[in-house]
């Protein structure tokens, strides 16, 4: 038997944990609650006490553990894994690289989570491979990462693949939590989807969209994505403004890194064609033609597990 590498996914909700031998098959995955009281002191030690616990559970040893690589929110430094500012878990100038290292004993990595997504669907996703990648998470905001020639990019400070603050509307627009107006997170997030869908819906009381909001108070992606797929009139015209802003953006960033995959990942992502066909639509329309032909756009095949597999990549790849 062959050793293990421990990929480490940290959410603001659960922190994800796999073993992953070294040709990237998950031998055992579990969660555990991210405790964020008294800005996140325990998060580290919970972790190493949850693979201690887990090893014992599988009758193993710590010496059957390679590395650990993991992915963290925030603004991070990826060659010593300091964590600037993590908002949601409440670490500000934190060491985790060190402080994991010393809880576990074993050798760590750390990187952005959204680009330990992109390296997993990279290695064993939607990726198939494909060393000229770029990733678009669609959830409660978009997130991303853009690999070239294999590696994941970080920029001068780490900021690189914030795709979500892409300004798409550059007067007029609506505010987003990073202080601008016009982000495309603003647009083609869950929440930004359904700020659209409200708004079409109360000037369309023929809408399904009105009755859901009559009913419900508020509307989700979901429901826009579902009364798109059965003709809804303002539906439609939601998802087609969300397409025409996201597909310039990702044909934009296209033209600048020439892709062969594009793998659009999170919740909003399970739309599926109602969503994909609309967006391949304005990519092709805004792409340059010998750009669009070397790119295939893909849903992310993945889900939860592309955070622990690509932090298993980053560990085998770098430690």
């Amino acid at each position: 038997m062959g050793k293990w590498l421990v990929g480490v996914d940290l959410g603001g909700t659960t922190i994800k944990i796999a073993f992953i031998t070294l040709d990237g098959h998950i031998v055992e995955k579990w969660e555990i609650p991210t405790n964020i009281n008294e800005d996140g002191k325990s998060i580290v030690k919970d972790i190493a006490q949850s693979i201690k616990n887990q090893l014992v559970q599988l009758s193993e040893t710590e010496e059957k553990l390679l590395a650990i690589g993991m992915g963290a929110p925030g603004f991070i430094d990826m060659k010593t894994g300091f964590i600037y500012h993590a908002v949601n878990i409440g670490w500000k100038n934190y060491a985790l690289k060190e402080e994991l290292e010393r809880e576990t004993g074993l050798p760590v990595i750390v990187d952005n989570d959204a680009n330990i997504a992109a390296i997993g669907e990279m290695w064993l996703g939607a990726g198939d491979g494909e060393g000229n990648l770029l990733m678009v998470t669609l959830g409660t905001g978009v997130g991303g990462g853009i690999i070239v020639n294999g590696h994941i990019m970080h920029g001068t400070n780490g900021m690189a693949g914030e795709i979500g603050h892409i300004t798409s509307i550059p007067e007029g627009g609506a505010a987003c939590n990073c202080g601008k107006t016009g982000c495309i997170e603003t647009i083609a997030s869950a929440t930004g989807i359904a700020r659209i869908a409200k708004e079409k819906a109360g000037n369309d009381k023929s809408s399904a969209l009105n009755r859901i909001l009559s009913e419900n108070g508020e509307l989700k992606a979901k429901d826009v994505a579902y009364a798109a797929e059965n003709g809804d009139q303002a539906a439609t015209e939601t998802l087609d403004e969300v397409a025409f802003h996201l597909g310039l953006v990702i044909a934009n960033l296209s033209n600048s890194i020439n892709p062969g995959k594009i793998v659009i990942g999170g919740g909003v992502s399970q739309a599926g064609d109602v969503l994909m066909s609309r967006l391949e639509k304005q990519f092709k329309r805004f792409a340059l033609p010998r750009v669009a032909e070397g790119a295939s756009l893909k849903v992310a095949t993945l889900g939860n597990d592309a955070g622990v597999i690509g932090g298993a990549w980053l560990a085998k790849h770098n430690i």
